[in-house]
């Protein structure tokens, strides 16, 4: 049986099924072609080519200024590594979501950095850098944030959206974020909570930007060790993407073949798309009085702005990524490309759900002409502290029970307290109604599939019984039940794995400042096995 204490070694994501679709089949070697022309590493190994040669020194400035004023320590060492054309970029990011986003979040960031590190300890310069998605206008994506109270799973928002279609990155937070912190407040009245919640009212202030307070909590949260925070806004990475939003729009034919062709290849494998099909749309975005609207292409040389009135030449929008390269910005499948043709990433570190909709993204490499990095599945973590594993140890249980199947899990912990009676008695009685099966075939082979039915109906009505039979065993142990109780409500809060659905924010105020660091020295880059984060080792 595998024990809490060996699960960051043992627990194999994919059998616990917590990890499918493209995902497991890249680790298992299949499908590989459908990210050309992206490379994928699955156990760690330095890219076999030269980092791309490319003129980050506008970029790298802008970054130390910007990391400098989010409070990063090492802001100018790293920026000036990231001018180095000879250094391997190591690139993640996600959307700037309330107070740090879901912690997957910041296992991402922490990822990054842990293939930087690796890459360094094998002769090869690298750094790391995180993206954050401030052009993204997702507001329910970004304006609601989870917390494991006293009184179980809870979710604060900032209310309806004010201001829809305006880029997350233009916006302030709001006055709707005093409330919210002061109902996190009285959720969590021990001074240590109080203390960090302090510092998130400072950077999550009514005033402050969304990319300005969640680059601020970053830094702060893993100090040191923090990748580059680069801004999807920042002017300098604006004027770098130019060259390559007017490739996208003039080779917006090609382009379009191209991302179809990839589909039909990616459904005739069995797999689904995760980005709808959209024939004659462009995977750009422009803004426009304050709102961020989809390009879509009208016969040879014109284009609309979707939900817009009104036709105008592609040539006008050439002129607009010449003079305002600001107001036009990527999407899902054109961002990966061209943040790699300005960063030069040498690794790209995604999750399954990203990886998902990298197929019908990778045309983009090609038609932009760029070096196209090697892809690493991001490490998937839990965290469960000292106390926790040995509660999961005292039930007898291993974590890939709860993650696998919560119920069983139940099931097995009522047998031990005594429920387990039935399932002798459950085999007993399935051996004898087999031996109805023969004779009654001899006498009408029409009766197979009503035996097949009784025999179906008999074993449900029995596994439905031994689950209530267990259940009252396990109420018996009132202890063994409370602690199986907290630990699903750990693992799973909400019925959801618990990096994709509590706030980032939640851990350090539980478990003190040193959160961050806990995370990044326990994290390993193994993509299959899930890392189980300690804070309190």
């Amino acid at each position: 049986m595998t024990t809490a204490s060996e699960a960051g070694e043992r627990v194999d994501l994919v059998a616990a099924r917590r990890l499918g679709g493209l995902a497991a089949a890249l680790l298992d070697g299949r499908d590989r072609d459908l990210l050309a022309p992206l490379g994928f590493l699955g156990d760690f190994a330095p890219p076999a080519l030269p980092p791309p040669r490319v003129d980050r020194a506008e970029l790298a400035r802008g970054l130390a200024a910007a990391n400098a004023a989010y409070g990063h320590p090492r802001a100018a060492e790293l920026a000036g590594k990231l001018a180095d054309p000879a250094t391997r970029v190591v690139t993640t990011g996600q959307q700037t979501g309330l107070l740090g986003g879901p912690l997957l979040s910041l296992v991402k960031a922490a990822a990054a950095v842990r293939w930087a590190e690796a890459l360094e300890a094998a002769g090869q310069p690298a750094v790391a850098v995180f993206w954050m998605a401030t052009e993204d206008h997702d507001w329910a994506e970004v304006a609601r944030t989870s917390f494991l109270t006293p009184g179980g799973p809870r979710t604060f928002t900032l209310g309806d959206d004010p201001a829809p279609l305006a880029p997350v990155g233009t916006r302030a937070v709001g006055p709707a974020v005093a409330p919210l912190l002061a109902e996190l407040r009285d959720a969590f009245p021990s001074p240590w909570f109080a203390a960090w919640l302090d510092r998130l009212a400072a950077w999550w202030r009514p005033d402050a930007r969304f990319g300005e307070a969640f680059g601020r909590q970053l830094v702060a949260t893993l100090g040191g060790r923090s990748p580059l925070v680069l801004d999807a806004l920042l002017p300098e990475l604006k004027a770098a993407e130019r060259p390559y939003l007017a490739r996208l729009v003039e080779g917006r034919a090609e382009l379009d073949r191209a991302i179809a062709a990839r589909e039909a290849e990616v459904v005739a494998r069995g797999h689904t798309l995760q980005v709808a099909p959209q024939p004659g749309v462009s995977p750009l975005f422009l803004l426009r009085r304050g709102e961020r609207r989809r390009i879509e292409w009208r016969a040879e040389a014109g284009f609309a702005l979707r939900g817009a009135d009104g036709v105008e030449p592609v040539s006008a929008l050439l002129e607009t990524i010449a003079d305002n390269p600001a107001v036009v910005s990527p999407g899902v499948l054109a961002r990966p490309a061209i943040q790699d043709a300005v960063l030069g990433t040498s690794v790209l570190v995604l999750g399954p759900g990203e990886t998902a909709y990298l197929p019908q993204a990778a045309p983009a490499y090609a038609l932009l002409g760029i070096a196209a990095p090697t892809l690493a599945l991001r490490p998937q973590a839990v965290v469960l502290d000292g106390r926790q594993r040995e509660h999961l140890d005292q039930l007898g249980l291993g974590l890939a029970d709860l993650l696998g199947d919560a119920a069983a899990a139940r099931r097995r912990l009522g047998e031990r307290a005594g429920g387990g009676f039935v399932e002798p008695v459950r085999a007993r009685i399935a051996a004898l109604a087999d031996e109805l099966r023969a004779p009654a075939l001899a006498l009408d082979p029409t009766l197979g599939k009503p035996f097949e039915k009784t025999r179906e109906s008999l074993d449900r009505a029995l596994e439905a019984f031994a689950a209530k039979v267990a259940s009252a065993a396990a109420r018996r142990d009132e202890l063994a039940a409370q602690r199986l109780d907290h630990l699903l409500e750990t693992l799973l809060p909400g019925g959801a794995f618990q990096e994709r659905t509590l706030s980032a924010a939640y851990f350090p105020g539980r478990y003190g400042e040193g959160f961050g660091a806990a995370l990044a020295d326990q994290l390993g880059l193994d993509a299959r096995r899930l890392n189980v984060v300690d804070p309190t080792r």
